[in-house]
Order: structure tokens, then sequence, then C-alpha cells
């Protein structure tokens, strides 16, 4: 009897682990790495936000919109703050050297991957729509540096489905809005980065405000983007070079992905409002 009890006992023991390991939320990014995603976050989208496609490579999309405002709103909020590394911190790096006004954020819409649906969502949704492990940096850039880098981004538009992977660099903002001119060819310096060449001069994108203020060429704004744009994937060779000559720009210990759920809770009661419902007109591209 006591031998069956036993038995049963780990039976049952082992019929709890599994169903445990079955109802646990994972999601393979696309490193090849296996995380753990938290099940029990719930938000919802009152439209469906655009990434799929390849739509947040050929202009601005409400999901860009959105993801946009998720980063702006971390640095403005003060909530980066608890986020800065260890040797940031004893650096003197304690939150972001940038008023309000002179903060924005960049997200290249080659990492927006997938939709997000109308209706109720949740974590995994969003690590479809960003399946890579980025994490939030800061770049302080003056104007011009600024406006070199949505000059770069945007040297492969307009959109085509042969030269696809370069429009990836493609700039969707927040704090900003910029007009691109498809009239006027890109000037191509160097190579870089395979798909992507150095800008000579500019002359494609213009940026008409910041925050609702003037744009100023030679003031300094604090960028807020991933680690992969601070490393200088893509067309990025301007940031990683803004970031190399400001010793206050840095990669903190956040999770994109945390901190888009951190927007939606703290900032929209984790409903996606008519606000996000369409695009906000912050790029305007002019065909010719």
């Amino acid at each position: 009897m006591k031998n069956w009890l036993k038995i049963l006992s780990l039976a049952l023991a082992l019929c709890l682990a599994l169903s445990s390991t079955a109802l646990a939320l994972t999601f393979t990014d696309a490193h090849g790495n296996q995380i753990e995603l938290d099940d029990t976050l719930e938000a919802y989208a009152g439209a469906p936000l655009y990434g799929a496609d390849d739509a947040a490579r050929m202009g601005e999309t409400n999901l860009g919109d959105f993801w946009t405002d998720a980063l702006r709103w971390f640095a403005v909020s003060g909530e980066i703050n608890a986020y800065f590394e260890e040797d940031d911190v004893t650096a003197g790096i304690t939150a972001v050297d940038a008023d309000a006004d002179h903060i924005v954020a960049l997200w290249n819409g080659g990492n927006l991957r997938a939709d997000i649906p109308e209706g109720k969502f949740g974590a995994e949704q969003l690590a479809e729509v960003l399946p890579y492990p980025n994490k939030v940096a800061v770049v302080y850039m003056t104007g011009a540096q600024l406006a070199e880098a949505l000059e770069a981004a945007s040297q492969a538009l307009p959109y085509g489905e042969e030269w696809a992977d370069a429009c990836a660099s493609f700039m969707q903002v927040s704090g900003l809005k910029y007009t691109l001119d498809f009239s006027v060819e890109y000037d191509k310096g160097e190579a870089y980065n395979e798909k992507w060449f150095t800008a000579n001069s500019l002359g494609r994108v213009t940026i008409t405000e910041v925050n609702g203020q003037p744009f100023d060429p030679e003031a300094t704004y604090a960028v807020i983007t991933s680690n992969a744009n601070f490393n200088g994937m893509d067309s990025s060779y301007i940031i990683k070079a803004a970031a190399e000559a400001n010793e206050k720009s840095c990669v903190t210990t956040a999770v994109v992905r945390d901190v888009v759920w951190m927007y939606l809770a703290s900032e929209l009661g984790n409903v996606i409002g008519e606000e996000y419902a369409e695009v906000q007109g912050r790029i305007t591209q002019v065909l010719d």
C-alpha cells in the first residue's frame, strides 16, 4: 500500500510538472533563443497597428508612432533613471541630460515585424512585433547629426520589393516631424554595412519641428533608440559616431518590449485607443 501511494504521489508530481511546463509561455526570438514571456500581460487595441508585410519600411505607421512614443515616454517620464548600468551611474549618468523639448525617439522600421491585432493581445504578440532582445539606448546628437541620421536612414526609399532589405533602416519617430522629398536623389558616399552608403550631403530630409519647436541644427538632442542603432546597425553610422563622441551616450538595461508594456500600463491604461487608429502625420513623403 505504501509503495502504491508513493508511486501515485510521484505520478501526480510528474503530471503537475509537465502541466506547468506546458502552460509556460515561451517564445523563440530571431536569434533562436528561448525566452520566457509574462502570460499575465494583457492589453486591448481599438484598431490594428501595422508592422507586417514591410509596412514600417514604406512610411509612417500607427505602430511606429505608438512604439516610438513608448521610448520617448520612458525617457521624459524619468522611468529610464532606474535602468542605467552600474558603471554609468558611477560615472554620474543617472538621468537623461536634456529637457523634454530636446528628447526624441527613433526606431527603424525593419525592427517592427508584425501587426498588433485589433482586440485583446498579450506578450506573445508584442514579441512577434520585435523578435529581438533589443535594449533602450540614449545617444546625444547635434541637430545636424540627427538630420544626417534620417537622411541616411531614408536612402533606399521609395520602397520596392527588390530592395526591401535596404528600406529596413527607415526611421519611425516620436518628438519630431520630417519631410522626405523623393525628387532629390540620395547623395551616396562610402559604402556602409553591405546595403547602405554614408551621405555626402543632405537634401532629401527636412526636419520641420522638434516637439513643437523650431529645429536647431546646432542644438544637442537626446535620441532614444535601440542598442542596435547605437552600435551602427543598418545605416546608423552617424548614430554610432555620435555615441562614441559623447561619453554620456549609453545603453541601458531596459528591454524594449518591457518598456512598451510599461507605457501601455502607466500611460494608456492597457488600452491603445483612437489616438493610434491612424498615423499622426509625423513623416511627410513628397513623391515629385
